[in-house]
């Protein structure tokens, strides 16, 4: 069993959602259980487009690349339910179907036991 991460994005700019996919992406690459929680100040960074407003920044890597990878090598990334009151998004304006909208408390469950946990 490999050992569990959690990354939380609570800010949507590119000093909170770069290090949140950086660090995510690396732990899928290193085989970690990966799961993501974008709080509503992180939010606005799941929906359609956000991601490709921050372009490439200069010595980083894609963003729209790194998220694709966190999907398709199987990390959990959620939508704070609290989002769509608080920030106004709408489930079907996320990006990507894969994305669940949980409440906090079913996230917290799931990521009982997480060995490292880092916060942006």
């Amino acid at each position: 069993m490999s050992q569990k991460m959690v990354v939380v994005c609570n800010h949507a700019d590119p000093s909170g959602v770069m290090p949140s996919l950086i660090f995510a992406s690396s732990g899928v690459a290193l085989d970690y259980d990966v799961d993501m929680f974008f709080c509503p100040g992180g939010a606005q960074a799941l929906v359609q487009g956000e991601l490709e407003k921050l372009g490439t920044p200069p010595g980083m890597p894609n963003p729209v690349e790194l998220f694709n990878t966190i999907l398709d090598q199987g990390a959990e990334v959620v939508f704070c339910e609290l989002a769509i009151a608080n920030k106004g998004i709408e489930p079907n304006t996320l990006r990507d179907s894969r994305i669940l909208v949980e409440k906090v408390p079913p996230f917290l469950m799931a990521s009982e036991g997480a060995g490292m946990t880092f916060v942006f």
